[in-house]
Order: structure tokens, then sequence, then C-alpha cells
């Protein structure tokens, strides 16, 4: 009853009457898809690569496997399975493509040694090769894994990176040397750090610096590169013991050079989300309160922190720009926080000329009880902007959606 309530709700809700879109359940059962900034779908455009969890009601434990699922989007049929125990439970075991159908990676863990690192499997040949470092996101030429230390994602915020038993993974007590941005070259089987959380914290522009920085923690938290392959942005963020996180969005060069300050930590202090690249590779995209509005607005920034500006008024959820370079961004919402029918909540095309929105569809998200378990849409595009793919629930279990467009132009 609640998808065939979405796909009534999409039709209601066409921006142009020549415009006409479809939603359809692609995968069920305790199946995710990664996240708002990369697409599930391969590159060819006939595979969907996602995450089933094995369980839906508690917290990963350590040496507890899910699967990294193939799914050919027309038939349903699974191609590729294989186990992990590299996941945690909003975003999986980072599940992602590299630069054609035959390049998946995503991130496993050794129980004998409980290190982390990332795996490049064949889905055709089922063949998998370990890298070294791990993965939070695949560089756009599908040659380079960027990452932060999954291990310690925990610390910043549960769900984003893998578990490990608590004896195998140690706090960081100020800005430290041995923790930051990494990123493996797969060409040469190398992994480094390039940028420190001390280097971030000594070079970054405006500075970030605060009084007694050996009191807090600090953490990287989330990577990702531009679309491009030319620059990387990351979230840090510092917490006193028993106190509240202070964060910023910071930018460098691939080789962890040029540290620029996007959002500073008093900015990001009057509310703010999620940040992501937009298309042209240069600016942001990010929930941001920058007025004094009761809530966020969605805005854009320049990796350096200039050319701040508001693009839409209404800035919750996960919001991601159109990487065709079309002025639309796609976004949903937090469970509770805005209702179609009931307890439904919307996939939301936002169009940035017209300043409208519309519903593409209308999701079950269960209440927010346990925030680490929340059900988030993560409405992503694909490559060509051509379709949007998003989580939902039905029938108590994690599900993913698709949402093509019969025309691209709207």
């Amino acid at each position: 009853m609640k998808i065939l309530l979405s796909f009534v709700l999409a039709l209601l809700a066409i921006p142009s009457p020549a415009q006409t879109w479809h939603v359809r359940k692609i995968a069920d059962g305790g199946v995710i898809h990664r996240f708002f900034d990369t697409s599930p779908i391969s590159p060819s455009g006939r595979y969907a690569a996602l995450f089933r969890l094995p369980y839906e009601d508690h917290a990963p434990v350590a040496g507890d496997a899910g699967t990294v699922i193939v799914i050919d989007i027309e038939t349903g049929r699974e191609v590729f399975s294989a186990s992990t125990m590299g996941w945690e439970m909003q975003l999986g075991a980072n599940v992602q493509w590299g630069s054609s159908d035959s390049e998946l990676f995503y991130n496993d863990v050794d129980p004998a040694t409980w290190e982390a690192y990332a795996v490049c499997a064949d889905i055709f040949t089922g063949k998998t090769e370990r890298c070294p470092g791990t993965v939070f996101m695949v560089s756009p030429d599908g040659w380079k894994l960027l990452s932060y230390d999954l291990k310690k994602s925990r610390f910043a915020q549960a769900g984003y990176g893998v578990v490990v038993p608590d004896s195998e993974v140690s706090r960081n007590r100020g800005p430290v040397e041995d923790d930051g941005v990494y990123v493996t070259d797969l060409a040469t089987g190398s992994c480094r750090m390039i940028a420190s959380i001390a280097d971030i914290y000594r070079e970054t522009v405006p500075s970030i610096a605060v009084e007694n920085p050996e009191k807090y923690e600090y953490y990287c938290f989330q990577v990702k590169w531009n679309p491009q392959g030319t620059r990387i942005l990351t979230t840090v963020q510092w917490t006193p013991p028993g106190g509240t996180r202070s964060r910023a969005v910071i930018t460098m060069a691939p080789d962890g050079s040029d540290i620029r300050t996007a959002i500073t930590p008093e900015q990001w202090a009057k509310g703010g989300h999620h940040v992501n690249w937009m298309p042209d590779g240069e600016h942001l995209s990010m929930n941001l309160n920058i007025d004094d509005s009761p809530g966020p607005e969605i805005i854009s920034v320049r990796y350096d922190g200039t050319r701040l500006k508001r693009l839409y008024g209404n800035g919750t959820g996960h919001p991601s720009a159109d990487p065709s370079g079309r002025p639309y961004i796609v976004t949903d919402v937090y469970a509770g926080e805005m209702t179609v029918s009931d307890t439904l909540s919307p996939i939301r095309l936002i169009d940035l000329d017209r300043q409208i929105e519309s519903c593409l569809a209308a999701v079950y998200l269960p209440p927010i009880g346990n925030f680490e378990l929340r059900v988030d849409a993560h409405p992503s595009w694909t490559r060509n902007g051509g379709a949007v793919v998003f989580n939902g629930v039905e029938n108590g279990h994690r599900c993913v959606y698709m949402i093509t467009f019969d025309d691209k132009e709207f």
C-alpha cells in the first residue's frame, strides 16, 4: 500500500505537464544503498551495488558479516554477492563502483588482526583483490581510494565506518599526527596519509585553532572527491570531555596541500548538516543556517569559504545537485520532519531557477528511536542525472527504490 501511494503521489507532483517519472522497488529484505554522494548504479546503468544487513534491530558487533550484493536492475537477478565484516548501519560496507561494471569496491575486516581494508571485486569473474587502506569514496577515474580511519569513525558518529573490538582502536587526544586523510593509489599499490589532523589544524585557512587543543578529541568524518578528482573535502570535529562538538568543513588538493576552511565552526554552529561537492568541482553545497532563520537553508560556497550564498530556503535532508549541471537539487527529510500523507516522507526535487519543489515519491521512514539505527532515504543521482535511487522501509524491512525519468530535461 505504501509503495502504491508513492507512485500516486509522484504522478501528482509533476512540475511540467509533459514530464512523468516512475518509481519502483529494486531490492528489499534489509537492503540499503550507500549514501547521497555516490550512485549505486554501475557505469553502464545495468547493475545496482547494494548492501544487505544481517539484522536491522541492533548495532553491529565486531566479527558479524553482512553481504555485498549486485543485482541486474531489469531482471532483479542477483549476479554477485560477497560476505564482509567491514560495515556499519548507515553506509553498509561503503560499496561503490570503479571506472567500469567489472570494478566494485567495498570494505572488509580481517578478524585475525582486526585490520580494515578495501576490496576490489570483479563481479563477472568473482575474483577479489585486497587493497591497501580502506575506502570511503572512489575517485572519479577509479584509480584512487579516499578514506579516513574508519575504525575510529564511530567516535565521530556511529554508522559510517567499520566495527572492531574496543581493544583494537584508540581515541585521538588532541590534533594528532597519526590520523587524517588517506589516499590509496591503485596503480602503485600504495596508501599514504596526505594530511594529518595535525596538518589540518596547523595549516588550514582560516584557522580552526582553539585554546588547549590537547583537551579535545579530534576526528575526521567523511571524505569526498570532487567530480573532477582535483580537490578533496573532509569535515573535522573536536569535542571536549562531556562537552559539545565543534565542526568545520575542510578542503585540500589531492596531495594534501592548499588546505582551506570552507565552513568555519562559527558558521556551522548556527545549524548545519550535510556537505557535498557541486558539479563544477569548485563549490560545495550544504544545509546551513546563514541568516538566523528557524532552520537551515541549502547554500553553496567556494572551496576556500568565499562566495557563500543561499540556493533555496527549506534546507533539510541530504541535498545533492544534478550531476549533469541542470539547476536541480534532490533531497529528502528526516523521519517525522515533513510528511506527505500520514507517516510517509517526501523525496524532494528542487528547481533552483523557479525556487519551487516537487514530491518525486513518498517513502516510509520509521520514527527515529536509536539514532544509529535510523533509516535515511539518502537520495542519490545516477552519474548522468537520469535517475535517482533512495532507501525506505516496507513491511518492516529496509529496501531500495529507483526513480527513472521519461524526459531528462524535466
